[in-house]
């Protein structure tokens, strides 16, 4: 996984509305801003059961979500890389979970934003959540040097891999923007890495900071900041 960014390391203000926001990451030198995540390319190792990934992705389908909440207007869908901001959604101006869904809801299509927190808790240590406050897994059965998923089929309903649509945003706070990547999946779907390791939710994890999925099978995680395993304090 590899990140590009400008020079500038300058931070702008954080409390601005959105449509300012997007107007600056128009600009070469904006805080945040200019930053791409490469999408790696994430065909399962020998053996796994997923399904080759498709030669062509298709489009997200041109159906409008009703009723967004304010801040998830959709980027167009060019099939452009994911931008990487470093800051938190809300302080870049916006509200709303970007189409994130928790619990054992499906992710019917890959949210227009997404953002990775980093908290702490005596449980768990440090470790990362959703917008939701929903903990994020990572799976010692993938690997990360390349990042690879090996969790599809019912793995990926159980376990939903953290995605974002194409040309999408993801908003880190407490996270080096350099360990953040992106692969492809099988299904064509473009899911966020850390440090390399593919990262996931859990759908037993109703509550925000539920952790339920912590140790499952001795496989499933909670994953730090840097992408490692979760250290309890």
């Amino acid at each position: 996984m590899t990140l590009e960014s400008n020079s500038s390391t300058a931070r702008r203000p954080y409390a601005r509305a959105l449509i300012v926001t997007a107007l600056l990451c128009g600009l070469a030198g904006a805080s945040g801003c200019g930053k791409v995540i490469t999408i790696g390319d994430a065909a399962p190792a020998t053996g796994s059961p997923a399904a080759p990934a498709p030669a062509t992705p298709q489009a997200p389908a041109p159906s409008t979500p009703s009723a967004p909440a304010a801040g998830d207007t959709a980027p167009p869908s060019t099939g452009a890389a994911p931008q990487l901001i470093d800051g938190s959604a809300a302080e870049n101006g916006l509200t709303g979970d970007g189409g994130t869904v928790r619990g054992a809801a499906v992710q019917e299509r890959p949210p227009v934003w997404v953002e990775l927190s980093a908290v702490a808790s005596p449980a768990l240590g440090a470790h990362l959540v959703d917008i939701n406050r929903s903990t994020l897994y990572r799976f010692d059965k993938d690997t990360a040097h390349p990042s690879r998923s090996n969790c599809e089929g019912d793995c990926a309903t159980t376990w939903p891999p953290v995605t974002v649509q194409e040309g999408g945003r993801v908003y880190v706070a407490g996270v080096d923007p350099s360990r953040v990547g992106a692969i492809r999946r099988g299904d064509g779907g473009v899911q966020l890495t850390v440090g390399g390791w593919p990262v996931y939710r859990y759908s037993g994890d109703e509550k925000p900071g539920d952790a339920n999925g912590q140790g499952v099978g001795g496989t499933w995680f909670a994953v730090a900041p840097h992408g490692a395993r979760a250290v309890p304090q």
